[in-house]
């Protein structure tokens, strides 16, 4: 049984497959479907591992693995069917590829990292998913889709690209002076 909510975030990942070919057929409100099921997936495995203590080092990459991927996929999807700005799109991802090199460079040359999840990079996430689930949503046929107004979609691909950019900078500037005060130490 402890070894539940890694196979929870691994049929997680299994269900970026589904949820791309929908977008990509336009059947959205399956999409949805499967985003939901990815985030009530997301909920439970986090549920499982802190209530049973079923934590594992396996688990601490699989689980945000899973969350990225599935959010990169979604989000490279809908760039391409032309539903979010391509310059969005390379954004967010490129935030994310700004910090899991830097994490990565933190890890070779100096110490084993313990990442801290910023207020900002959780608003970030937030808005992420908020923006995705409304605008598949406003794609899809399913009651009261087109009542959402663009205006706010709008505002979501502005939240996002603030938050982004500020969040990922807190990340280069924070490990930065972590890594030159280590560094610095290490010389002394």
């Amino acid at each position: 049984m402890k070894h539940l909510p890694n196979i929870i975030s691994a049929l997680r990942i299994l269900l970026v497959i589904p949820t791309v070919h929908y977008l990509w057929h336009n059947e959205f409100a399956k999409a949805l479907l499967m985003f939901f099921i990815a985030g009530v997936s997301d909920g439970l495995d986090g549920f499982l591992a802190r209530r049973f203590g079923w934590f594992s080092r396996l688990g601490s990459f699989l689980d945000p693995a899973a969350d990225k991927l599935l959010m990169t996929a979604i989000y490279l999807t809908l760039g391409l069917m032309e539903h979010l700005p391509v310059w969005l799109v390379g954004l967010v991802i490129g935030r994310d590829l700004v910090i899991v090199l830097g994490a990565l460079a933190y890890r070779l040359l100096i110490k084993e990292i313990r990442m801290q999840h910023l207020l900002v990079s959780k608003l970030n996430t937030g808005a992420q998913i908020l923006l995705v689930l409304l605008l598949i949503y406003h794609l899809s046929s399913l009651p009261l889709a087109a009542h959402i107004p663009v205006q706010l979609i709008t505002f979501l691909i502005y939240l996002v690209t603030f938050t982004t950019i500020a969040s990922g900078l807190a990340y280069v500037v924070i490990w930065s002076l972590r890594a030159r005060h280590l560094l610095k130490v290490k010389t002394q």
